[in-house]
């Protein structure tokens, strides 16, 4: 998404992952963002900053915005980094995936009878890349989720939770 002009995207379908990488050209995934999410350099206090579509979007462009609607904003990526960062400091990988895949499923999932369908279409390497950790490593974590019946893979990067398998990851 182009970032000069305007100042802010409003999200009306689709995801987009905000992120920003250090001198060694690490990746650091900000956040994921949605319908009703705004998304913009304005709001990122970051250089570089980029923002990538995951999957087809449609936003509305943004040069202002009431003091009101910027609050609400602020306080949306402000949770979402809380979030992100308590699901990142869990020590078992196993534990922030699950973590991380309930979540996704909170933000953009649809409930079905089998579970919650998370569409988002992530990569292994995009798992990886928000929790901080390799790719070898989510895709050992997801094939033991899904040994377990947690975890679902189906076609083109889609998952599918099963809660009731997850539960004593809660405890």
């Amino acid at each position: 998404m182009p970032l000069r002009n305007p100042n802010f995207w409003k999200i009306e379908s689709g995801v987009v992952k905000t992120s920003t990488w250090l001198e060694d050209g690490t990746l650091i995934v900000l956040g994921l963002w949605g319908p009703g999410n705004f998304v913009g350099k304005t709001l990122e206090r970051v250089n570089p900053y980029q923002v990538e579509c995951i999957t087809p979007v449609q936003a509305v462009s943004f040069s202002t915005v009431e003091s009101y609607q910027m609050a609400e904003i602020l306080l949306s990526h402000l949770q979402q980094a809380q979030e992100l960062s308590i699901i990142r400091s869990y020590k078992r990988t196993d534990i922030m995936v699950v973590k991380l895949l309930s979540w996704l499923g909170n933000q953009f999932g649809k409930q079905t009878g089998t579970g919650q369908l998370i569409d988002v279409r992530l990569t292994h390497q995009d798992i990886a890349d928000l929790l901080g950790t390799t790719r070898v490593t989510i895709t050992r974590a997801l094939n033991h989720l899904e040994q377990q019946g947690a975890v679902e893979r189906l076609p083109v990067h889609r998952l599918l939770l099963r809660e009731e398998e997850i539960w004593h990851y809660e405890i």
